[in-house]
């Protein structure tokens, strides 16, 4: 019975020294701490080694050690693939978070002549970037604009004109703007 306790009272303490290193690693991934707590990480795989490669009888005992040195091994896992991440520049420290990719720049320069598509692409970023509503279709755009010629006509004459994307209020909305002469 005293060996029991004594293994009892070692995986106590091996279950607090897993609790304090999660917290150590917490904290560095917040950006609290400057530095990866490798010595202490290194240490308790040490001892999880002992503790495993020891022949323990009683079940309940063996039961709880495995299911510790599974835990390790879990957070382990983590914490390596969270410090791979880091070192490829994918993980923000102090936020915990993983930024969004980014997203992907035209290499060449709008070559297209057609305005409907120049502002349905804009009309797009706005709406993701403010992520209000549902985007709309290029067709929906493309009627809105045909709906709305003949006022265009009215209130600009014969005037070049030019439709720019404007977020007002947090939603993003189509203005009509005329040219100005050169």
């Amino acid at each position: 019975m005293d060996e029991r306790r004594k293994m009892l009272l070692q995986l106590d303490e091996l279950e607090q020294e897993m609790r304090k290193l999660e917290i150590r690693y917490d904290q560095y991934f917040s950006g609290i701490e400057k530095r990866e707590p490798m010595k202490q990480r290194d240490a308790l795989a040490r001892r999880i080694r002992q503790l495993t490669s020891r022949h323990v009888v009683q079940t309940d005992v063996r039961f709880r050690l495995q299911g510790l040195a599974t835990r390790f091994h879990t957070y382990t896992n983590y914490w390596d693939r969270i410090l791979r991440l880091m070192d490829e520049g994918k993980f923000e420290r102090g936020t915990g978070r993983i930024p969004p990719p980014a997203p992907p720049r035209a290499s060449q320069p709008e070559t297209t002549s057609d305005p409907t598509e120049r502002v349905y692409r804009e009309l797009v970023s706005a709406y993701e970037q403010t992520g209000s509503g549902r985007i709309p279709t290029r067709e929906q755009v493309q009627a809105l604009l045909e709906r709305q010629k003949e006022k265009i006509r009215q209130k600009f004459g014969d005037r070049e004109i030019d439709f720019i994307v404007v977020t007002d209020g947090g939603k993003p909305k189509l203005k009509v703007r005329a040219k100005k002469a050169t």
